[in-house]
């Protein structure tokens, strides 16, 4: 089944929502800029109260903390998804890949790989290379539960996510059907009860990331959009 995430989650009572509704991830914005930006006690909090299996993703954009593996690990999270200017081999020691034990996945902006074809073929190459690194590096599951995702996004430098908009998911066809062999393909950016199900059956994701596609206003989601887009996924792939 696709792989559907829950982000923004700023609140106990939509984290809940979005659990019972059947999400398997969600995720938690440390981004003072962003409207869903959430400090990391009360990401703690919530976090406490969820399920172990639910896997929870804390989103970072710009620069990262130097103490963030100790952070990642003192919230109890589940993985990161850094933002726009983290690329495999960047700072590894700081962020710990020598030592994997989250999860660690990139939302890139998904005009990268669409409009920078060359480019695109030496990004895929990285993040292949460190998908082997780090199921070779893992314990248990035999590190499929760690391999790195990318989140395929409409995000710009101004604004990394929760724009609200899609990408153009027909151009982008051809690099996910490169990566899909190798990388883990989520599609994010302007996703919704009413046109994930287009986007799925365009792209053929091996998971689907909302935030603003399922709130009643910024940060705040909507119980009913949040069960609507979960039961749409899950429509869809009951036709494959």
């Amino acid at each position: 089944m696709t792989w559907v995430k829950i982000c923004g989650i700023t609140n106990l009572e939509d984290a809940l929502t979005a659990v019972e509704a059947g999400a398997d991830a969600l995720g938690f914005v440390f981004y003072e800029k962003s409207p869903r930006s959430v400090d990391p006690e009360t990401a703690r909090q919530i976090v406490s109260k969820l399920p172990e299996g639910v896997q929870k993703l804390g989103v970072f954009v710009g620069s990262y903390p130097e103490d963030l593996v100790q952070l990642v690990l003192n919230l109890r999270l589940t993985a990161t998804q850094l933002h726009l200017g983290f690329v495999p081999g960047s700072n590894d020691a700081a962020y710990g890949s020598s030592a994997p034990r989250f999860g660690r996945h990139w939302s890139l902006p998904a005009s990268m790989f669409i409009e920078h074809e060359d480019a695109a073929k030496g990004l895929i190459s990285s993040f292949a290379r460190l998908t082997d690194f780090m199921q070779s590096h893992s314990q248990g599951n035999n590190g499929r539960g760690l391999s790195p995702i990318i989140f395929l996004d409409a995000g710009t430098a101004q604004q990394p996510g929760g724009t609200g908009t899609t990408f153009d998911w027909h151009k982008a066809v051809p690099a996910v059907e490169e990566m899909r062999h190798t990388i883990r393909v989520v599609v994010a950016g302007g996703l919704n009860p009413t046109n994930v199900g287009e986007a799925m059956r365009t792209l053929k994701p091996w998971g689907v990331d909302v935030s603003s596609g399922v709130e009643a206003s910024p940060g705040k989601k909507d119980p009913e959009k949040v069960r609507a887009f979960i039961a749409a996924v899950r429509e869809e792939d009951a036709k494959h």
